[in-house]
């Protein structure tokens, strides 16, 4: 028999982080559930740990790094279960994790997306994330990320998407809108993914309950060259592939505006090279872009002005320009 939920982690180097990760798994009140763990070209000796350690956990060994999207896509074809959770390597979830995830999918079948309450691992009263909102730029953004807990998020809301460190997903509406796209690599995948589903008319609820403890940037490093070329090339394929087209030409001068602000910072920064290298690669993937929107907008359900309300209210422009400097 199918389990309900299936676990998806994916592990580069992380060995580190495996125990408290599958510790937690393993505590979980709620049972049927199965773990598929992708082990995306480790040299660190991963697969041979998790084989002594934890035989229940299904690995997909992989000869080649290929990216949290790509990893997670082949881990997907491994997985049983009506729903999907995406969780770190680098993450500690509480016991209630599963429980509080699937509780708050059942809710409403038109909720194919769940977002968990992350928290810092080492500052366990700060937050991570609790969501992901959509600036007046369009960028993403982590809510309510760096700020204490003060319960300021302890009710079920609705949000535009997951942050896919720790997310659960439909499976029904993954097999209508696909999962993530391999050619992301990493970051903005899930904001991606978010704005395909959700101009499909599905939605995102909050699980204030579901409480995980996440070490931020712990694989790529944070703002690391690797880090400035994926978000500020990926941030271009999710305006190109997602938005209405009226929608984007209104906002494209701010867009364009925040993007300059971007390089120059990065440049000052000593990532010049690779912000340039970033927009380069935008513009050799635009004719793959292109076919992509084709696909995206005749699943759209929504009319412009229903896109327009999914985007997060008391985004002024300096706010957004001060959160939007490094783009992440």
């Amino acid at each position: 028999m199918n389990p309900a939920i299936s676990v998806i982690i994916l592990s580069w180097n992380g060995k580190q982080h495996l125990p408290a990760c599958l510790d937690a798994l393993a505590g979980q009140s709620f049972r049927d559930f199965e773990t598929v763990l992708v082990d995306n070209g480790s040299t660190d000796g991963t697969a041979c740990y998790l084989r002594e350690h934890y035989p229940w956990v299904r690995m997909v060994g992989l000869p080649e790094n290929v990216g949290f999207a790509g990893g997670n896509n082949r881990a997907l074809a491994e997985c049983r279960g009506r729903y999907i959770v995406t969780l770190n390597n680098d993450t500690k979830a509480e016991p209630d994790f599963l429980a509080e995830l699937l509780r708050t999918a059942q809710t409403d079948p038109g909720v194919g997306m769940v977002a968990a309450k992350m928290l810092n691992f080492y500052e366990k009263g700060r937050l991570d994330s609790v969501g992901v909102g959509i600036a007046s730029d369009g960028l993403g953004r982590n809510i309510g990320c760096n700020q204490p807990d003060l319960g300021q998020y302890d009710g079920s809301r609705e949000v535009f998407g997951a942050c896919a460190g720790a997310a659960l997903y439909r499976r029904d509406m993954l097999d209508q809108v696909g999962f993530f796209d391999d050619g992301f690599f990493a970051y903005y995948e899930d904001l991606d993914l978010a704005w395909r589903c959700r101009l499909a008319g599905w939605r995102c609820l909050t699980a204030p309950k579901a409480v995980v403890f996440h070490v931020h940037s712990a694989t790529s490093g944070k703002m690391s060259s690797f880090t400035v070329f994926h978000v500020q090339r990926n941030k271009w394929f999710v305006l190109l592939k997602n938005w209405p087209a009226s929608l984007l030409l209104s906002r494209l001068p701010l867009i364009c505006v925040l993007d300059l602000a971007a390089l120059l910072l990065a440049v000052l920064r000593g990532r010049g090279l690779a912000a340039l290298q970033a927009r380069i690669a935008v513009l050799r993937g635009l004719p793959k872009v292109m076919r992509q929107r084709r696909s995206v907008q005749g699943m759209r359900t929504l009319s412009t002005a229903e896109v327009r309300r999914l985007f997060s209210r008391g985004e002024g422009l300096l706010n957004t320009f001060k959160r939007k400097m490094w783009d992440r």
